[in-house]
């Protein structure tokens, strides 16, 4: 598999750092992930092509301020029936008279000046290889958003599995005890039963659970371009970035912008193809050089028998498209149109994405919220099912508001598990907005 462009390394460098170089097992670190992605994945890889291919355009080489070398070379041979008469009344006739002529040459042309058109479609290429950059930058922030809600949801799914695991062993503690109290007369057959359909589901719920972790694991390795693994585990450890740093972010938002930076790229490239659109107006002056050589070897009816000659010659040239019909007018007018529509679109890019940056800044302190007050719903049910299950083994309350506080339990570290991922996916897509997210450390 073809590695990422040293370009785009580049670019992404900053949110790796120094990356591990442990293969995919047991363990998959985010800065695995992250590295996996970048080398790996299919959208990137393309990317980084793109901006090879952006990199060869902006080269000396396709600049036109290079001259250009042509060699050419020929060979001529007859063989003729000549009947010469010469002034003093002779006659001379020949049958099957050999003649042949050779000649090669080298030509050098070069552009003195165009109206200062190359000039400006070369910075136009340097300008497209800075865009090339930026969509390659934006492919890759995507990306790492798309890995990043793959990668919690297996984190939240795994952390799920734990829990269910953990409720099954108490149900099943509690066959065990309904069983003992029914086998001793201090508990009825329904207290087994409703035991026994508790760890039944209980049971379906944690197979159902472990299997979508296990599709999810390779929905992952897919997007990794990876063999399709399943005993692998995530990090579930999640840290928010502190607020002061969010306030600096969103200070040097709209500079940061991919988006916005994509478009201004653009207004650049169209104002350079206003540039190279009016060098039409302005003469073209070249400069040609040759070299050549020519020998001839005459049949005898000629004077000569043999000529050879060599030498150099120059010009310059220089041309003036006075009027073209109109063209060069058109083709400046409609550049000029394509930058203000160009212009006009950055004003509304940066209303979108000073209203994006706004939304998501509100989803993010929500979710914020919502997650501490999962936290706290945690430890509130948590030392509900103690009691309750304290309670239980007294025989003071019954096996239904046993399993109520139970099942409570494990909403309550569900919904807390869920409010976590989502918090902390709010946060990168924030992230992204501000023009951050390629600058964190994972």
């Amino acid at each position: 598999m073809k590695r990422i462009n040293k370009h785009i390394f580049l670019i992404v460098l900053s949110i790796i750092g120094l990356l591990a170089t442990n293969s995919f097992g047991q363990q998959l670190s985010k800065q695995e992930a992250i590295r996996l992605a970048l080398e790996n994945n299919f959208g990137i890889i393309v990317a980084a092509n793109n901006v090879e291919i952006a990199d060869n355009n902006k080269n000396i080489l396709n600049s036109g301020y290079l001259p250009t070398l042509t060699g050419a070379a020929g060979a001529v041979y007859n063989r003729d029936n000549v009947e010469a008469q010469f002034s003093n009344g002779d006659v001379n006739t020949l049958e099957g008279a050999e003649s042949d002529r050779y000649n090669a040459s080298v030509s050098l042309n070069y552009t003195l000046f165009d109206g200062l058109g190359r000039f400006y479609n070369y910075k136009r290429l340097k300008e497209q290889y800075n865009l090339s950059e930026l969509q390659a930058r934006e492919t890759i922030e995507n990306t790492i958003l798309q890995l990043f809600t793959v990668y919690f949801e297996i984190a939240r799914l795994s952390e799920n599995v734990a829990v269910l695991e953990e409720t099954l062993r108490i149900s099943r503690e509690r066959i065990t005890r309904a069983n003992y109290q029914f086998e001793y007369g201090q508990g009825t057959k329904l207290n087994v039963l409703n035991a026994e359909v508790d760890v039944a589901n209980d049971s379906i719920n944690l197979i159902n659970t472990k299997q979508l972790l296990q599709n999810t694991k390779r929905d992952l390795s897919f997007l990794l371009n990876e063999e399709l693994q399943t005993d692998f585990r995530v990090d579930t450890t999640i840290t928010f970035i502190n607020r002061l740093e969010v306030e600096g972010f969103l200070e040097t938002s709209i500079e940061n912008n991919v988006r916005i930076l994509r478009n201004q790229s653009n207004i650049a490239i169209n104002e350079y193809d206003v540039k190279v659109n009016k060098s039409g107006y302005l003469p073209t002056i070249g400069l040609t050089g040759t070299y050549g050589w020519n020998k001839s070897n005459n049949n005898a009816a000629s004077f000569l028998s043999t000529v050879v000659s060599d030498g150099l010659s120059a010009s310059i040239n220089l041309s003036w498209n006075i009027f073209d019909g109109g063209s060069t007018i058109t083709r400046v007018k409609n550049a000029r149109i394509a930058l203000e529509n160009q212009e006009i679109q950055q004003n509304q890019i940066e209303l979108e994405v000073r209203r994006d940056i706004a939304n998501a800044l509100g989803n993010y302190e929500n979710r914020l919220k919502v997650y501490q007050i999962q936290q706290q719903n945690v430890v509130t049910n948590q030392n509900n099912f103690e009691r309750s299950q304290e309670r239980f083994k007294l025989g003071q309350i019954t096996s239904i508001e046993f399993r109520q506080a139970q099942i409570n339990l494990i909403q309550a570290y569900t919904n807390k598990t869920l409010a976590k991922y989502d918090a902390k996916l709010a946060e990168l897509q924030l992230l992204q907005l501000t023009g951050q997210l390629l600058n964190i450390e994972f």
